[in-house]
């Protein structure tokens, strides 16, 4: 869920997971799956940054280490392990 605000400045919250697409012509224009359409006062890129941010936060929930599984020393650290095993070899 992200929180966004209408042009009358009440706030929003939407379910992100079902906004189809966006529209910046010149004010934000969400359209969700259903059709139903509103307009917010944040930019497009705002509103997809949010989003992003949102499902971030979800999977760090799901993988608490995700970032440490996934760093680019540790991955080095790998490659350096594997490769002195195939010499080995």
């Amino acid at each position: 869920m992200i929180r966004l605000t209408r042009l009358n400045h009440q706030a929003l919250t939407v379910n992100s997971d079902l906004i189809k697409f966006l529209e910046q012509a010149p004010d934000t224009v969400i359209t969700l799956l259903s059709g139903e359409k509103f307009i917010v006062r944040e930019s497009a890129d705002e509103v997809v940054r949010r989003v992003v941010e949102f499902r971030r936060s979800v999977l760090e929930g799901v993988f608490p280490a995700w970032e440490k599984v996934l760093t680019v020393p540790a991955m080095a650290d790998h490659a350096k392990e594997h490769s002195a095993t195939q010499a080995e070899r």
